[in-house]
């Protein structure tokens, strides 16, 4: 059958290409374009014809090409108005992938050809993927409705690149994630939900090329529903492959995700897709001195314009796949306030309504990462119940506290509680905050405890990068070390963060290789590390912090002293109280205690019905003695099993440096 495009046959319903009976319908929203084509390459990525999209309605360019179907490989050009001091960049000779994308035959690599100027007529098709015409897919999941107890953030390519039981063909992809090792491994440790660091396929930021580096993390994509190859070479089956699995071991999946900008990055950026097709669409403009400046809310050169039908559009459509084509039961979503931006944050804008209100999307995991750098952009606590929210309050203060800082206890025991000064409104419980003490963007737990300060050289920018306020320490040197005793010293303070991060209400989120003791070298921004500083070192696990990580989260399981999804109050009911705060000398925390800059131990007696736990919490570097309420407690878990823990009738020796927790046995049924 010949290629042609049926005159005037072409529909606007669906975006992208579409199989259809008589071919593969093309779809394309532009407001400002006069003209969009198809153009379609063969196996050797030779253009071999080019098709105007005839049908215009809705602001939408559509045809219907015949002779063609799943599998074909295609992309777009687009003209109209050339004018970049107007934010216009039409270019015929610039190939543009499809927004609505499913498959792309290969990962982006950046150019500095990507943004030649219209008058030097450069093709740019021998540079950019070439989207594949979709087949028919596996039948629609349903997310899998289930509360998170445990998030736990991982990284597909760095997580298993390393991993000696991966085969080698498959390591560094979605599909070495369902390798027997990796999955044993998450269920013996107890998560049951992973966060997936974004895959949605993105590209290099144009700095790091020159410097011989490349993006690690993703969080740059072009794409929203395609994605990345060099995670996913089959695309979307491929993790359709992995959440089904994974669903099988009781283990959901959410995916990270990025509508906040695009990898197309600022004036100087690279025009692939939707700057070519629609820029005042699909980004933020700002009129500076006559000129169309590009927004920088999210600090990478361009800002997603979520109050923009067709963005919202492309956002619930592209959430939607992700859920029914992949499989995923949820979403986090990075600098969530700009889903917000009208250009100060509003939690009721129309896109985060839609997200709220979607009938697949609303029975989906949803997590805020409640802030971005532009006005306004600091919202923790606004996001409503529909949404768990990050909390980088409890971060900060745990660190604080364990560092050494004064004046800290009665904020711990706040962020232990479940920091209700941010999230008891509006019906919203402990557990929609997200407590963490690591991810991605900082530093792991080991090396929050092995430098005082960020050692982000390899990066390339002077260590000007990354985060400068981490309340870490080095426990006396600084980096690694062959001192037996400031490796244990470190060991020891990395489990108390893991005990009180788990012993503390809310809902605890990990980053991968926290467990197993893992570093990046101090680098608390790697980002552009796509090797061993980002890949993590099987071979390098500590079993101990391993076993006591799986203890951890078994015991919250086991306890809803806990865990119990309520706000704390102090208050007696029938005779019971479901919080005593606990001073070492036995007593109940007065004010004064409360105010004492240099309070350093901490006690939580927790009861709900039958279940009574106290959890106490020793930042010193010497044992403790801490008196206990009548009756008969036991060891139900200790961070540090190599230290001093003495149970005798009303009184426990705190080990230095640790957390511990104490049950009373329950009653016989």
């Amino acid at each position: 059958m010949t290629i042609h495009i049926v005159p005037g046959a072409g529909s606007i319903e669906t975006l992208g290409a579409t199989p259809v009976s008589r071919g593969v319908n093309f779809a394309v929203y532009s407001e400002a374009a006069e003209a969009i084509w198809v153009c379609l390459f063969d196996s050797n990525d030779r253009e071999i014809g080019r098709y105007q999209l005839d049908v215009r309605a809705d602001n939408i360019f559509a045809g219907l090409v015949t002779g063609i179907g799943p599998g074909a490989r295609y992309g777009l050009r687009a003209d109209g108005a050339y004018d970049p001091d107007q934010g216009l960049f039409f270019d015929p000779a610039k190939l543009l992938v499809d927004p609505y994308a499913r498959q792309l035959d290969r990962e982006f690599a950046y150019s500095p050809r990507l943004r030649m100027p219209r008058e030097a007529n450069f093709d740019t098709s021998i540079l950019v993927p070439k989207a594949i015409v979709p087949g028919a897919g596996a039948a629609p999941a349903v997310p899998r409705k289930k509360a998170p107890g445990t998030f736990y953030e991982l990284n597909a390519r760095g997580y298993t690149k390393r991993h000696p039981a991966v085969p080698e063909r498959v390591r560094g992809t979605i599909e070495g994630l369902t390798a027997k090792p990796v999955v044993e491994h998450l269920k013996r440790v107890g998560i049951d939900t992973v966060q997936l660091m974004p895959i949605a396929a993105w590209i290099d930021e144009r700095h790091l090329p020159p410097l011989g580096l490349a993006n690690a993390w993703g969080y740059n994509p072009i794409t929203y529903f395609a994605v990345d190859p060099r995670l996913a070479p089959g695309g979307m089956a491929d993790l359709r492959a992995m959440t089904d699995v994974y669903r099988k071991a009781g283990i959901s999946v959410i995916l990270d995700v990025v509508y906040n900008h695009t990898g197309e990055s600022d004036a100087e950026g690279p025009i692939v897709s939707m700057m070519g097709l629609d820029p005042h669409s699909y980004y933020r403009f700002v009129p500076v001195d006559g000129r169309q400046v590009l927004v920088n809310d999210a600090g990478t050169g361009n800002t997603l314009r979520c109050d923009h039908p067709a963005v919202q559009r492309l956002v619930i459509e592209s959430l939607r796949a992700f859920v029914e084509e992949g499989g995923v039961s949820g979403f986090r979503f990075d600098l969530a306030t700009i889903l917000g931006r009208e250009p100060g944050f509003n939690p009721n804008a129309e896109m985060i309504r839609l997200i709220k209100e979607d009938p697949l999307l609303s029975q989906c995991i949803l997590v805020a990462e409640p802030w971005d750098p532009g006005p306004g952009g600091y919202a923790l606590g606004q996001f409503g119940r529909e949404f768990f929210e990050h909390n980088d309050t409890y971060r900060d203060e745990v660190r604080a506290f364990l560092q050494g800082q004064n004046g800290r206890i009665g904020s711990l025991a706040g962020k232990i509680a479940g920091s209700s000064e941010i999230f008891d409104r509006d019906g919203r419980k402990p557990s929609h905050g997200v407590n963490f003490l690591a991810v991605h963007d900082g530093f792991t737990l080991r090396d929050l405890v092995s430098y005082s300060h960020k050692h982000n050289g390899a990066n390339g920018e002077d260590n000007r990068d990354g985060h400068d306020a981490n309340y870490s320490w080095n426990c006396g040197v600084e980096g690694e070390s062959t001192d037996e005793v400031i490796n244990s010293a470190r060991k020891r303070d990395v489990k108390a963060l893991l005990a009180t991060l788990f012993l503390s209400r809310g809902t605890p989120l990990m980053q991968q290789g926290d467990e197993m003791f893992r570093t990046q070298r101090g680098n608390n921004n790697a980002y552009a590390q796509d090797n061993e500083i980002t890949w993590l070192d099987w071979g390098g696990t500590d079993d101990g912090i391993a076993e006591l990580t799986a203890g951890l989260i078994a015991f919250r399981r086991a306890h809803p002293a806990i865990t119990h999804d309520h706000w704390l109050t102090g208050r007696e009911h029938h005779g019971v109280r479901d919080v005593v705060w606990l001073h070492p000398d036995g007593r109940e925390m007065t004010e004064g205690d409360w105010n004492d800059p240099a309070g350093s131990v901490l006690g939580a007696h927790l009861r709900h019905k039958e279940d009574e736990v106290i959890v106490w919490i020793n930042r010193r570097i010497e044992p403790v003695v801490a008196h206990l309420p009548e009756g008969d407690w036991s060891v139900g878990i200790v961070s540090d099993e190599t230290g001093s823990l003495v149970l005798t009738p009303g009184t426990a020796t705190l080990p230095p440096r640790s957390v511990v927790a104490l049950v009373r046995p329950q009653p016989e049924r």
